[in-house]
């Protein structure tokens, strides 16, 4: 058979298969058959992709993601899936090493998927079957089909058992009609439309291999230009410098004027963070103590928003002066070193910012943002890193972005395997002596966090019962009734659980099921 033809069978199939999983279901077991159908069809299409270091890596991410979301259920979870298999997908099919080219191709395939699916279709488009052929086929049929009529109904009407058959088989005929009639509903067809969408994206190749091609210029070392100094400072950013600094920006002086304004530059910036970072380590990592005028998130917020500045002029400062030819100027040593300062006086920043979030955790307990500043400041060590091997090893821009492309990936996969709302609502209440019990942020997490929360049932009632007495005011109009709440998302959960049959199945659901059931709180889900 026909390779285009195999992919049109299989794109079809799998958009099928999607409709009948999905359809008012949520991503839980259901996911497993469909990924499983995506990356048999994905590997017979391009075996060779089975051979690639880097594709099992990836695939061995993608499961991790995928068991994640038959454990955890959690948002996260669904999204490095669908990452995951969108990049397994890409490096299948296409010649990569980023993951930012790769992510281009994958969205060539989806820009291209209906001329994809098209052409493979008319190139494989079957020959028409000789009219007169389906005309005598016809003909021949007619009068049976007429004598098979007339006797089925003299049969019906003298044979009593026979018209019970007829009518038992005319009434599950009737029931398989009206659900087909559902099934091909304009939603449903939408539906199957979407499925057609994203199995064609990860199926169907394009034949625009842009970013391919693109990405097979790129190295991750440095070489030498041999370019004259007018055809290399023909950009903007070069009409800038040279603006600035006049002619010391052209001749044969270029590289020491420019090494020269670098050592300045970043003689300055060092003594200027240097001066923040023994404020940071007298106030935050010596003596540091809550004070009553001033609020802790105020703390983690300024210092969160002063990494993010100062991590990107460093690294634009950095990309910027080792640029090109200035990477091999035997007299850039001091350069260098002003570079490794910098670099290392960014990590204390770091140092400083994950101290202000743990005073702010201890004092407040968990929250999304706060985990979030967490994984920001891995990547940030990460980015810092990767800044020091381009500098001490002459890489390019492209490795840089390569590998903390690659970083984010491998955290965002290792975050799946925690479900972030029962650790932050284990972490908090097992500490509600002791932090500020945020109970409405409580009350908002999943339905995984429930049992935990109906637990300390008796810590929430206190926490209702301080709100009221300090603001008697709003107890007509409930914003504090936590009980009351926590029993209507209860309520709300087996209702939700009523609606889902087996494919919706996920661990975090039955746990929180079999924990009410055995509460007595409810009898039985299905």
């Amino acid at each position: 058979m026909n390779k285009d033809l195999i992919k049109i069978i299989l794109v079809t199939a799998g958009a099928v298969l999607f409709n009948l999983v999905f359809w008012n279901e949520k991503l839980a077991i259901n996911t497993v058959l469909f990924d499983a159908f995506l990356l048999s069809a994905l590997f017979f299409l391009y075996p060779n992709a089975r051979k690639s270091a880097t594709v099992n890596w990836l695939l061995l991410g993608h499961l991790v993601s995928l068991t994640m979301v038959v454990i955890h259920n959690t948002d996260l979870s669904k999204i490095s899936f669908v990452i995951t298999l969108l990049l397994v997908a890409g490096f299948a099919e296409y010649t990569h090493r980023s993951v930012w080219f790769a992510s281009g191709s994958i969205l060539m395939n989806v820009v291209m998927v209906v001329a994809s699916f098209l052409e493979s279709f008319k190139i494989n488009k079957a020959k028409p079957t000789k009219r007169k052929g389906v005309g005598r086929f016809i003909r021949f049929a007619i009068f049976p089909l007429i004598l098979l009529v007339v006797f089925f109904l003299i049969y019906r009407d003298a044979n009593n058992a026979f018209s019970d058959i007829a009518n038992r088989i005319g009434a599950q005929l009737e029931i398989f009609f009206g659900h087909f009639f559902d099934f091909f509903s304009l939603q449903r067809l939408l539906f199957l439309l979407l499925g057609l969408l994203i199995s064609g994206s990860i199926l169907l190749k394009s034949k625009l291999d842009y970013f391919s091609t693109r990405e097979t210029n790129m190295n991750d070392g440095l070489q030498r230009s041999r370019k004259t100094l007018r055809q290399k400072r023909s950009g903007a950013m070069f009409q800038f410098i040279e603006m600035i600094m006049g002619k010391m920006a052209n001749g044969m002086m270029a590289l020491k004027n420019e090494n020269t304004t670098g050592i300045i530059s970043l003689v300055l910036l060092n003594v200027l963070l240097l001066a923040v970072n023994c404020i940071d380590v007298n106030f935050l990592w010596l003596h540091f103590q809550y004070k009553p005028g001033l609020p802790v998130y105020k703390m983690v917020h300024e210092g969160t928003e002063l990494l993010i500045v100062s991590i990107v002029l460093a690294m634009a400062i950095l990309l910027f002066y080792f640029k090109g030819n200035l990477n091999f100027y035997k007299r850039n040593n001091w350069l260098k070193y002003g570079a490794y300062a910098w670099i290392i006086q960014n990590a204390m920043l770091v140092s400083s910012v994950f101290l202000r979030d743990y005073y702010y955790i201890l004092k407040h307990g968990l929250a999304y943002k706060r985990i979030g500043v967490l994984f920001f400041l891995v990547m940030v060590l990460v980015g810092l890193l990767t800044v020091f091997l381009k500098i001490w090893s002459r890489r390019t821009n492209y490795f840089l972005f390569r590998v903390n492309a690659w970083a984010a990936i491998v955290v965002l996969v290792l975050a799946t395997t925690i479900h972030w709302d029962e650790f932050i609502a284990g972490y908090n209440l097992k500490r509600k002596n002791t932090v500020d019990l945020d109970v409405p942020f409580l009350l908002s997490l999943s339905d995984k966090a429930l049992p935990l929360l109906d637990t300390n049932i008796v810590a929430l009632q206190k926490r209702e019962n301080d709100a009221h007495v300090k603001n008697p005011d709003s107890q007509p109009v409930c914003d504090t009734c936590y009980i009351e709440e926590l029993k209507q998302r209860e309520l709300q959960f087996v209702e939700k659980q009523k609606d889902l049959t087996w494919l919706s199945w996920n661990y975090a659901d039955a746990y929180t099921t079999k924990y009410f059931q055995k509460k007595g709180l409810i009898t039985s889900i299905h």
